[in-house]
């Protein structure tokens, strides 16, 4: 980038997240120069609520910015955020909360969603918007207001996200950028703009929204008070940013066509970046904003990382409070595909690419023969088969995917990597040393501020730690039983949906034993 290294410029990037905020500083060669995060509790008050105290994510991301600002011996050029997508909150007329923030993982609109989904213009509104028909998104979540808390519906001036509200305390502008709108559902992807029908669904007005801004626009500056609550100087430029799904291509380096971003932490998402806003036929993906010419289509699942602290609270609690090399050690013994033992990883719904919330985890296929080893490898296969389910819908969608980029906790284990490759079918590279949206949100914060020509360099800047080859072998026995996981689901959704209707005349289910995040 030219210069000595502590001439470079600095930006940090905001990462806005589920249960935590980070923010991260870098320069123009992606070196990472401080790092803090702060965390914060997800909520769940009732059964299906997974909700947040917005006051506590607002503390979280001034105290980030300020430890990491206090550690740095150059100045910053500007901020950058990335934000956990479909968050909503309801404001007064003064811009305070009169709601929570309701996650992404907020299930109590299913009831909503199921309806809308089957309305004639269910497809037509997905396609549209590039949001599926799901609790996880606003739109649902407002016919929930509407429906059950009439009084506090018809209080509420403004709906926004939690980066919303945030950037308003920060540059006093109530904006949203086009990737956090192209997950609301509310928004037209191919017209960059508000969406009426599905306005007049939720039953509210484009006044009650935020102002409409590309992912790069910049805002006026830090207030005086958030400049003093930083400690950075009052102007300080403020990139609005974009989704944390989007960034974190950026931040994995997978912004080339063909590449395809992978992260399995507690869920799990694929991603790939295109240049023209696209869902499948059969409305399987996503598609989200990067920028005005960069989209990204994709699927995200609710269960990752998460079925197998499952397996050892349900199979082996023996092994004690974490077990997860045990748990890994037991799978490794047993075979590729379980000895016929196939798991429906449902254990929280699911979204992608059936973005329905009415299905329940199963075991198929279980003999006298099978051991909890099988059982605990089932359950990862079941994962990754979900996730090639998802690959599938990527390609329906009209994508070539030549190779993966993976993340996220699984990545610890060679056993998991491995059977990723395997079940996806593709080569999958392990990038070392990025924080993923944070750096994707300070790349995108960079080329706002015109420090890099474009975000493009995240390619040569994200070096590959290693790569996994599939098995042919084991390649050839996931595909082989990919198309059972999904004819499994079309037979048991009857009876997902049986459940359902009688859960209300039935012992209570146990609670999970954390939050999904």
């Amino acid at each position: 980038m030219g210069g000595s290294a502590a001439d470079r410029p600095v930006v940090i990037g905001v990462d806005i997240g589920t249960t935590s905020t980070k923010a991260v500083a870098y320069d123009t060669d992606g070196r990472q120069l401080g790092s803090h995060a702060v965390g914060y509790p997800l909520d769940a008050p009732r059964p299906g609520h997974a909700e947040q105290d917005f006051e506590l994510i607002h503390a979280a991301v001034l105290e980030t910015v300020r430890v990491v600002v206090a550690g740095l011996a150059r100045p910053v050029a500007g901020l950058s955020f990335s934000s956990a997508m479909h968050s909503l909150i309801g404001l007064d007329v003064h811009g305070e909360p009169l709601t929570p923030v309701l996650t992404w993982a907020d299930s109590r609109a299913s009831g909503q969603a199921e309806r809308l989904r089957a309305g004639a213009n269910a497809l037509a509104l997905h396609r549209r918007t590039g949001t599926p028909v799901h609790p996880m998104a606003p739109l649902p979540k407002l016919v929930w207001y509407a429906e059950q808390k009439i009084r506090l519906f018809e209080q509420v001036a403004h709906w926004v996200g939690s980066k919303d509200l945030v950037l308003r305390r920060l540059c006093g502008e109530l904006v949203t950028d086009h990737s956090l709108a192209s997950g609301t559902g509310l928004f037209d992807i191919h017209r960059l703009a508000w969406d009426p029908e599905a306005l007049g669904i939720a039953g509210i007005t484009e006044a009650q929204l935020p102002r409409l801004v590309p992912t790069t626009g910049v805002l006026p500056g830090l207030t005086p008070a958030a400049a003093r609550a930083t400690g950075l100087p009052a102007g300080t430029p403020v990139v609005v940013g974009a989704g944390d799904g989007p960034l974190a291509n950026l931040g994995l380096g997978a912004v080339r066509p063909g590449v395809l971003a992978c992260s399995i932490g507690t869920s799990g998402a694929l991603r790939v970046m295109v240049e023209q806003p696209a869902v499948d036929p059969l409305g399987g993906v996503f598609c989200y904003a990067l920028t005005e010419r960069r989209w990204v289509v994709g699927g995200a699942i609710n269960n990752g990382g998460i079925v197998l602290g499952w397996t050892g609270d349900a199979l082996a609690p023996d092994l004690g409070d974490q077990p997860e090399e045990e748990l890994l050690a037991l799978a490794a013994r047993a075979p590729v595909g379980s000895g016929g033992l196939i798991m429906l990883p449902y254990l929280l719904s699911e979204r992608a690419p059936h973005w329905s919330a009415l299905p329940r985890g199963a075991y198929v296929g279980l003999t006298h023969g099978h051991r909890r080893e099988h059982l605990i490898r089932a359950a990862l296969e079941g994962v990754c088969q979900q996730l090639a389910l998802v690959l599938r819908s990527v390609q329906a969608a009209g994508n070539e995917v030549r190779e993966v980029r993976a993340s996220g906790g699984f990545a610890r284990s060679p056993l998991w990597r491995q059977m990723l490759a395997d079940a996806l079918g593709l080569p999958v590279r392990f990038p070392a040393g990025h924080e993923g949206s944070s750096f994707g949100a300070a790349l995108l914060g960079m080329q706002a501020l015109g420090l890099i020509p474009s975000v493009d360099v995240a390619a040569d800047l994200v070096r590959i730690d290693q790569t996994v080859t599939p098995d042919p072998a084991a390649a050839a026995t996931y595909a082989a039983l990919l198309p059972l996981h999904e004819e499994l689901y079309e037979a048991l959704l009857p009876t997902f949906g049986a459940l359902r209707r009688l859960s209300p005349n039935l012992p209570p289910e146990p609670p999970p034993s954390e939050p999904p995040q």
